[in-house]
C-alpha cells in the first residue's frame, strides 16, 4: 500500500479523522497502532509479514541503547553510543548484502531486506548521535520512539526524520486547522501527480528499453536514460510531497527533501537539494566525523586530518552503498564523488564562479551538470531491479548510444517500445507519448516556477501564490491527470501495461 494508492487514501482519511478527535494522551498511541497497521499491510501486500518484527525488534534494540546513553549520567555514554550504531549497521548490512553470501555460498535460501530498513535505521542512528551529543534529549517513552521510526508517512521511503525536529511534535495535541488542511491537499495533489501521472507513466518506456536494451540503438538508449532520469525524480520528489502532506494533515511538519535540484549549477547545489535528508544525514554524521577525525596514530604523525576530497569520496562512496547492494551503484557513488571533487579542484585552480553570471552561463552549467547526472543514472537503473546488470552491461549501454543513430530506426523503435510495454493499438502509442510529454513539460514548468519565482519556496505555496482562475484551471488539470493516471494503472483501457512505484531505493 504506497502513499499514492487509493487504498492508502482512504486509509488517510479515517486516521486522520480518528486521530483529529482523540484526546491529546490518546493520539500518540493511536498514530502509533495505525503505523503498525500500515506496515504490516505494505509488508503482507509483499508476502513479507515478518518484516514487522525485525522493524519492532530494532526500535526495541535502538530505545534501550537510548536510555543506556543517559544511563547514569552518562557514565556509559559511548559504550551505548558505540553498540546502538554498530549493531544498527550490522543488521543493515545484513539484510542488504545478504546477496552476496548467497551467492558466493550458493545458499538454499534467500532473505529479502525488510522495507524501508535504511531509513529507519539512519533515522535510529540519528537518534543516538544526536543524544549523546546533547542535541535532543533521550526519549523515555518506547511507544512514542517506536512512533518516530515508525510513523506510516515516513517509514517505506523517507524522508529520514530527524529526533529533535519530531519528537517533540508527538507530544503536542493536535485539532484540525483549515488552512493547514488546504495545504495539506494542495501538496497531496501534486504529490499525487508526480508519482501517477509522470513517474509511473514514463517507467513504462523505460523498462521496456532496459528490459532488452541490447536491440535498441543509441538514440532510443538516450530517450530511456532521460525518462528514467525523470521517472526517479518525480516518483522520489512525489512520494515525499505525499509523506510532506500526510504529516500536514495530521499536523505535523515533515522536512523538505527535493528543492528543484536540475536547476542547480554545480553539484554542490544539486547535492543539497537532492534527497536533502539523506544528504545532510551524510554531511553532520559521516563527512564531518571524517573531516575532524585525528589520524596521526594511524599515519605515524604524517597526517592529522584526512584531505577534504578522500572525506568526499569515502560518504559518496557510502551513498552507493546504501542505495543499494550491486556493484554499479557503487560505480554510480564514485562517479558522483568524482563529480564533486572534480568541481573543487576546478574552482581552485580557476577560481570561485561568480555569483551573478550571465544567463547563458548559467544555463550551460545546468545542462553540464544533468547530463553528467543522466550518464551517472544508467548506472543506478541497471543496478536495480530483480535481475540488476553488470558494469560492464552500464558501459556497453553508455557506449551504445553513439550507434544507430538513423531517424528512421529511432522513429520504429519509438512506436514499438510503447506499442510493446503501454498498449498494442497505433492511436494508443500516440496518445501515450502526447500524455508523457504533456506531464513532464507540466512537471518542469512547477519545478521552474518554484526555483526562479518563488526562489524554492515550499511546493504548496509556490501553487498557492498562482493567480486564482489560473490555479483552478490547474488544480483542474491536475486532477484530470492524475485520473489516467490511475487509468493507466489497470493497464491502460484493457490492456496489459502494469505500474508500480520503485521500491529499490
Amino acid at each position: 500500500m504506497g502513499l499514492q494508492s487509493i487504498q492508502y487514501l482512504f486509509f488517510l482519511a479515517v486516521a486522520a479523522a480518528v486521530y483529529l478527535h482523540l484526546p491529546r494522551r490518546a493520539q500518540p498511541p493511536f498514530l502509533l497502532a495505525a503505523s503498525w497497521v500500515f506496515y504490516a499491510l505494505a509488508s503482507l501486500a509483499m508476502d513479507a509479514l515478518w518484516y514487522l518484527p525485525v522493524t519492532l525488534g530494532i526500535c526495541a534494540f535502538t530505545y534501550l541503547c537510548g536510555r543506556g546513553v543517559a544511563w547514569r549520567g552518562g557514565a556509559h555514554k559511548k559504550a551505548f553510543l558505540r553498540l546502538g550504531v554498530t549493531g544498527s549497521l550490522a543488521i543493515l548490512a545484513f539484510f542488504k548484502y545478504f546477496g552476496f553470501l548467497e551467492t558466493a555460498l550458493a545458499l538454499p535460501f534467500s532473505i529479502v531486506m525488510p522495507l524501508g530498513i535504511s531509513f529507519y535505521t539512519f533515522a535510529a542512528i540519528a537518534y543516538l548521535i544526536d543524544a549523546a551529543r546533547g542535541d535532543c534529549p533521550v526519549e523515555k517513552s518506547p511507544w512514542r520512539y517506536a512512533l518516530f521510526l515508525t510513523f506510516f508517512a515516513t517509514v517505506t521511503q523517507g524522508p529520514i526524520p530527524r529526533a529533535a525536529q519530531l519528537l517533540p511534535q508527538l507530544t503536542a495535541e493536535h485539532r484540525f486547522d483549515a488552512p493547514r488542511t488546504v495545504r495539506a491537499l494542495r501538496l497531496y495533489a501534486l504529490g499525487l501527480f508526480k508519482t501517477v501521472a509522470v513517474s509511473d507513466v514514463l517507467g513504462v518506456l523505460v523498462d521496456t528499453v532496459f528490459g532488452a536494451w541490447q536491440s535498441y540503438g543509441g538514440p532510443m538508449r538516450l530517450l530511456a536514460a532521460l525518462f528514467y532520469t525523470f521517472q526517479l525524480y518525480f516518483n522520489f520528489s512525489g512520494y515525499s510531497e505525499l509523506a510532506r502532506a500526510t504529516g500536514l494533515l495530521l499536523g505535523l511538519e515533515l522536512p523538505e527533501n527535493f528543492k528543484t535540484p536540475f536547476f542547480a549549477t554545480n553539484f554542490s547545489g544539486f547535492w543539497s537539494r537532492w534527497h536533502i535528508s539523506l544528504s545532510s544525514w551524510l554531511q553532520d554524521y559521516l563527512f564531518m566525523p571524517l573531516a575532524w577525525a585525528d589520524t596521526e596514530r594511524l599515519t605515524g604523525g604524517r597526517l592529522r586530518r584526512l584531505p577534504p576530497e578522500v572525506c568526499v569520496l569515502a560518504v559518496f562512496l557510502v551513498s552507493g552503498f546504501w542505495h543499494g547492494s550491486t556493484l554499479p551503484f557503487v560505480v554510480w557513488g564514485l562517479l558522483q564523488g568524482l563529480y564533486r571533487v572534480g568541481e573543487e579542484l576546478l574552482h581552485r585552480r580557476l577560481g570561485k564562479p561568480k555569483r551573478k553570471a550571465p544567463a547563458r552561463v548559467q544555463w550551460a552549467k545546468r545542462a553540464g551538470v544533468f547530463a553528467l547526472w543522466v550518464l551517472s543514472m544508467v548506472f543506478f537503473r541497471m543496478g536495480s531491479g530483480a535481475a540488476p546488470g553488470s558494469v560492464g552491461d552500464c558501459f556497453a549501454y553508455l557506449g551504445g548510444m553513439f550507434s544507430g543513430l538513423a531517424p528512421a530506426r529511432f522513429a520504429a523503435e519509438c512506436y514499438s517500445a510503447a506499442y510493446t510495454g503501454f498498449y498494442a493499438n497505433g492511436l494508443m502509442v500516440a496518445a501515450y507519448y502526447a500524455f508523457a510529454a504533456l506531464g513532464l513539460a507540466l512537471g518542469i514548468w512547477l519545478d521552474a516556477r518554484r526555483c526562479f519565482a518563488h526562489k524554492n519556496a515550499p511546493a504548496e505555496q509556490a501553487l498557492a501564490a498562482l493567480p486564482r482562475a489560473r490555479r483552478w484551471a490547474l488544480y483542474e488539470l491536475l486532477a484530470a491527470m492524475i485520473l489516467v493516471g490511475y487509468i493507466l494503472q489497470g493497464g491502460g483501457f484493457g490492456g496489459s501495461a502494469g505500474f508500480g512505484m520503485y521500491a529499490g531505493y
